[in-house]
């Protein structure tokens, strides 16, 4: 087993694997920007270095800095989190060419699969359905932009190829959006993933957001499949609300899909946690991107399931294997992502958090890494806080969802949790009649 552990991220995330790693008894080493000092992750790891200035280009993305981090702590394994360098097939290189452990799939299957025009020539091969050219890779300025939509027929949505979180990914409906924006979606991509390529798939108006959970070992030759995610409650591409299952989805052909998502992933020696997003739409699914890392949404899979994806992730890692042999969803959960934002306009609220209660009781879990008189610094995700409710059906989940809503309280800075309380009391959520498109089209009910 790994004896100690580098965490390249910070938040919340941060804190998940902190807790892993200590239950697993390895130690951990957090990294951290001169304005995360005192952050929570850096209190809780045995060890901490500071790696740069606020920026993320300046401390979570500079490699050089986290390599000498590594050098100075001794850490033999780096746990990247979700974001910035989890699917970075170069600093996944470096570290290996150091004899460090990268935890998650090693730079050739980050390349070929968490390269999003990459992924989808792959799962074509795959016989997994995809939307739009698989040749819409790539797109270097404008006019290739504006070629390939006109192919592809509008609406189109481009995309960051390595990209994640709804960053770097915007739907244009004309080509004079394309030509106001482009630039400005290329330059987000490469602030926030540190590459700027980009490509271009159709975009569905009526589509749910369904996910596949993988774990995968090629070591011992086996891929499984954790459940299905819905996490079509969006907002600008970005996920507010998870759920498994999802009561209102029934896919054609699922069976078949499984296999050829499991032969995806072996026959490209993919080692680790995974997922696999598709677009849903008249029963039918489209593959539109994998993840090559652990997700944001990750807890309500664990809760679903009665299982810890982050030790599993270490474990396989470090050579071991693991059994899933008798693993089954026994519960119905449901997550709600806490931004610190103002819930009417949406707009950025950093500030010092006066006071802090969160929920309990049966059937909560909270991660977060807040605490009283913690600042919420602007530089960074605006993800403070997760909920994720469990019940023996959606609706005990939903019912302990509000009264978890209605427990916690966070003082200092403005929050979302009153979207979250009027989304779980709208007829079309608790019928489940909702779309990607859904919460852009009804927020002016809330506002």
């Amino acid at each position: 087993m790994f004896k100690k552990i580098l965490i390249a991220n910070r938040g919340e995330i941060a804190v998940r694997i902190i807790r892993a790693c200590k239950e697993l008894n390895i130690k951990t080493v957090a990294i951290h920007s001169n304005v995360d000092s005192e952050a929570m992750h850096v209190k809780l790891a045995d060890e901490s270095i500071c790696v740069g200035n606020a920026l993320p280009n300046e401390s979570y993305l500079n490699i050089p800095s986290i390599i000498s981090a590594i050098d100075i702590t001794g850490a033999d394994a780096v746990h990247p989190g979700y974001g910035f360098l989890s699917e970075n097939d170069k600093f996944a290189k470096i570290l290996s060419s150091h004899k460090v452990k990268f935890i998650g799939p090693n730079s050739k299957s980050i390349l070929e699969l968490g390269n999003k025009s990459n992924a989808l020539k792959l799962a074509s091969h795959f016989k997994l359905p995809i939307l739009g050219n698989q040749n819409s890779k790539n797109l270097n300025n404008t006019s290739e932009a504006q070629k390939i939509a006109k192919e592809i027929g509008m609406p189109v949505v481009i995309k960051a190829a390595y990209g994640g979180g709804g960053k770097g990914m915007r739907v244009f409906k004309n080509h004079s959006e394309i030509d106001k924006f482009f630039p400005q979606l290329k330059a987000e991509a490469k602030n926030y993933f540190g590459d700027d390529t980009m490509y271009a798939e159709k975009f569905l108006t009526n589509a749910k957001h369904i996910e596949f959970q993988v774990i995968s070992n090629p070591k011992d030759n086996y891929a499984e499949i954790i459940g299905q995610r819905d996490c079509s409650i969006q907002r600008k591409n970005q996920k507010i609300i998870e759920e498994i299952p999802s009561d209102f989805v029934d896919i054609n052909n699922l069976k078949i899909i499984e296999k050829n998502i499991k032969d995806l992933l072996l026959n490209n020696e993919y080692e680790g946690l995974g997922t696999l997003e598709f677009l849903y739409q008249d029963n039918e699914i489209y593959f539109i991107e994998m993840n090559t890392r652990l997700q944001v949404e990750h807890p309500v899979t664990e809760e679903a399931f009665d299982i810890d994806l982050v030790k599993y992730q270490i474990i396989l890692a470090a050579g071991y294997k693991i059994d899933l042999s008798n693993i089954k969803r026994k519960n119905h959960t449901i997550e709600c992502r806490i931004n610190a934002e103002n819930a009417k306009d949406f707009s950025p609220s950093p500030g010092t958090i006066k006071f802090i209660n969160v929920p309990g009781g049966r059937g909560v879990r909270i991660d977060t890494a807040l605490y009283t008189n913690y600042q919420v610094n602007p530089h960074y995700d605006s993800l403070i806080l997760k909920i994720v409710s469990k019940g023996k059906d959606r609706n005990e989940s939903i019912s302990i969802m509000k009264r978890a809503l209605d427990e916690i309280i966070i003082d200092g800075i403005d929050t979302n949790i009153d979207l979250h309380k009027w989304i779980l009391n709208q007829n079309d959520f608790i019928n489940g009649v909702y779309n990607t498109n859904w919460l852009e089209k009804n927020i002016s009910k809330f506002n």
